[in-house]
Formats: structure tokens, sequence, C-alpha cells
């Protein structure tokens, strides 16, 4: 009986009152791959910060800043071929609570294309390919997530759906997987500050 005394108190605060406003710092990990055949998934990292508004106790819009690290690894050859990407990323989301402290969300998110390393590495040979030429400077991606929210603290778990290639044409670059499109999950953890 404690524990569901303690687990009520706690979402008390989960959700704003109407027109409240909030921000969001947050930081985790990304698990992206790039929509080709061959291409694993790889680990990087996410932080930023989102805005919110709450529009009624059930609805709330945020739209954000977060710099993101995707891309992905394949075999080359009988070594390995990693390809990083960094984005600014603007989510503009539409949240949805359906009981209190347990958030829908979906939305648009616009991204910039900030920066771009292809590493091979094969026997005891390593090089690397720096650099945004021939590439894309703008994606787009449809984000699709649910958060919990407890005493102020949110965990959020999204899968973002590249809907634009990467490159502008087809890059051969060290047999470079960039022609197809970013797809990645996120899961962060952030601070929610009213105001």
């Amino acid at each position: 009986m404690m524990v569901v005394a303690l687990f009520a108190t706690l979402n008390m605060n989960a959700q704003g009152e109407a027109g409240g406003m909030f921000v969001k710092p947050m930081a985790g990990l990304t698990y992206s791959t790039i929509t080709k055949s061959d291409a694993k998934m790889k680990l990087g990292f996410a932080a930023g910060a989102e805005f919110g508004y709450n529009f009624t106790e059930n609805i709330t819009f945020t739209g954000g800043l977060l710099y993101t690290m995707e891309g992905a690894k394949r075999d080359y050859r009988s070594g390995d071929l990693k390809t990083t990407l960094g984005y600014l990323n603007i989510p503009i989301l539409f949240n949805y609570y359906v009981i209190p402290g347990l958030a829908l969300k979906t939305g648009i998110q616009p991204g910039i294309l900030l920066s771009q390393k292809t590493k091979i590495e094969v026997d005891n040979y390593e090089t690397e390919n720096t650099g945004t030429d021939g590439l894309n400077k703008v994606d787009i991606a449809v984000p699709f997530g649910v958060s919990y929210e407890f005493s102020d603290f949110i965990i959020d778990a999204r899968y973002n759906l590249g809907l634009l290639k990467i490159a502008k044409d087809s890059n051969s670059d060290y047999e470079d997987p960039s022609d197809g499109k970013n797809s990645f999950f996120m899961l962060t953890v952030g601070y929610k500050i009213n105001f």
C-alpha cells in the first residue's frame, strides 16, 4: 500500500497544468543504422534540450535542439567500415498523455548535418575520410516515441525514421553506405524544469 501511495505522489507533478511551460535538458544514447541491406547498427550519443508548452493536461507540444551521433558500420573486405554522422536535430513533437506520466509522441524532425567521418580498419591498415562534400546538409525524420515522467525526471525512448537520402548522389568512396537514409533509436534521460 505504501508503494502505491509513493508511486501516486511521484506522478502528481509528472504533467504540468494547462498553459504551463518547461525546459528539459536531456542526454543519452543512439543506436543507429543506414537503410542499406548490409549496414549494421552502431552506438552513439545524444544531448540537448527541449522546450514544452502544456496545451491541456493531456496534450503537450515540445520543440528542441539535440546533437545526435548517427551512422552505421559494415563489413569491409577483411575488416570494418564505420560511418559517423553528427546532426543538429530540431524535434517538433505532439505529446499525448494516455495516463498520468506516460506520454506517446510523434511529429517531425528537421536536421542539419554538422560532420561526417568514415573510418576503415583492415588488418593492420587504418584510414579516415572526413568532410561533408557530396552529402545532403539537411535531413528530415519522423520520430515515434514514448516517455515516462517521475518526480521531474523523464525517460524518453524514440525511433526516428529518416525520409531523405544522406548523399546527394550515390557515394562510392570506400563503398560508403551513405546513399541510404538514417534510421535510429534514441534513449535519453532528462530533467523537467517548469516555469
